[in-house]
């Protein structure tokens, strides 16, 4: 048995389920170095930290002395002495998986219906969750040092993100979010308050997507990395299909564009100035917050093709013209984009314009309607779709050139 987080999952009803691998930016070097947590003097006092008994002095104690603060224990009954700093090496497999299931089912119980499919949760063999009807499922993978880094997101926030790109995956079939399971792998000498900083984010995400943590695994790795199945239900619906856009269909986009590709480019920048002005794309990179519900709603209204953007436009529209043998047609300028991209560009040197068609990871829905009419409320037409033959074409001129990330073949990112 791999641990006590399940391992795996058995669904009471068997459906019909739909299983992608997305692509992710964030090819970076390894930083040298763990830098304080830009906001670690909140979490000493998060609610959160009650359900982390036993590593609550760790955890609170490590960021004080990175803070150069006294260390004074804040759980009764714990004694000041005890180590901080502590690595999962040194606690061992079974502690931290203990905390970590204790978060998970605290979480889970501050859950609004969250935990309404489980049957049996975690800590056995497997997770048990009831199945109305079909079920949509996705698995994504973030590896450290190519998907993320963190000097420039807290382990809680790329842990959250992990579960934001992979929900979106379930989002963009129509499926209502239910339930995620989570693998994480890390080296022995991680800091256990890393990993319990990362299951934060896991079940806070879960949480407030309306998904419950069914389970998962914790093992040894050379790098961080963390692998986040989402569950979804279908309610009845058929899935929308990346093949099922045609020729007259209009296509629209849920939400703006581009507010990831400039946080990840302001952090790279190391300009404390752009940070500073524009904290709201900074935010947007480290944990994307689209309206995933609206796959639903797209769902409800007719959609008849869908994805999400993760990445980018560009790349979105190829594989969605492949899949259902069409050409796409985009005006660029009918790409919402949120308020003060244009500004953060400038203050780059940048084109605004190319963190829009080929930035990613705003996990906005892009989706193909039979008639404009069915296109949602708050929803964006950008352009329309073509019988086959020319591709994808962005402002008269094909795209081809433009490409979003790739993780493999002539136009990936090593």
């Amino acid at each position: 048995m791999p641990g006590p987080l399940a391992s795996s999952v058995f669904c009471r009803h068997q459906g019909t389920g739909a299983v992608s691998d997305r692509r992710r930016r964030g090819d970076h070097p390894a930083p040298a170095a763990l830098p304080p947590w830009h906001d670690a003097g909140t979490r000493c006092t998060d609610p959160y930290t009650v359900a982390i008994l036993s590593l609550t002095t760790q955890v609170c104690a490590t960021q004080a002395r990175r803070r150069g603060e006294a260390v004074e224990s804040s759980v009764p009954g714990r004694s000041t002495s005890r180590p901080v700093g502590r690595t999962v090496g040194d606690v061992g497999e079974r502690a931290v998986l203990a905390e970590l299931i204790g978060a998970v089912d605290e979480s889970a119980a501050r859950g609004a219906g969250a935990s309404d499919i489980t049957v049996v949760g975690t800590g056995d063999d497997a997770a048990v969750f009831a199945a109305s009807g079909d079920t949509a499922i996705s698995t994504d993978t973030i590896v450290e040092g190519r998907h993320f880094r963190l000097d420039l997101s807290s382990p809680r926030e790329i842990g959250a993100r992990a579960v934001v790109q992979s929900v979106a995956d379930v989002a963009a079939m129509g499926a209502r979010i239910t339930g995620v399971v989570v693998s994480i792998a890390v080296p022995g000498s991680t800091d256990v308050a890393v990993v319990t900083e990362i299951n934060r984010g896991i079940a806070g995400a879960a949480r407030d997507l309306g998904a419950v943590v069914l389970g998962g695994d914790l093992v040894a790795a050379s790098q961080i990395v963390i692998t986040v199945t989402a569950l979804g239900a279908m309610d009845g619906r058929a899935p929308v299909l990346l093949g099922g856009a045609r020729p007259g269909d209009t296509l629209a986009v849920s939400g703006p564009l581009g507010a990831s590709a400039a946080g990840l480019a302001i952090l790279l920048s190391g300009r404390p100035g752009p940070r500073e002005t524009f904290p709201a794309f900074v935010s947007a990179f480290r944990v994307p917050g689209p309206d995933l519900a609206q796959g639903v709603v797209a769902a409800r209204a007719g959609a008849r093709a869908m994805t999400d953007i993760s990445d980018g436009l560009i790349e979105e529209l190829i594989t969605l013209a492949d899949k259902s043998g069409v050409s796409v047609a985009v005006d660029s300028g009918s790409v919402p984009r949120p308020a003060g991209l244009a500004e953060a560009a400038a203050a780059l040197g940048v084109d605004a314009t190319d963190w829009v068609l080929a930035g990613g990871e705003d996990h906005q829905l892009l989706a193909a309607f039979a008639q404009p009419g069915q296109v949602p409320d708050g929803w964006t037409v950008i352009g329309e779709v073509h019988p086959p033959g020319h591709g994808v074409v962005v402002d008269g001129v094909s795209a081809g050139a433009v490409r979003g990330w790739q993780s493999f073949g002539p136009g990936a990112q090593e």
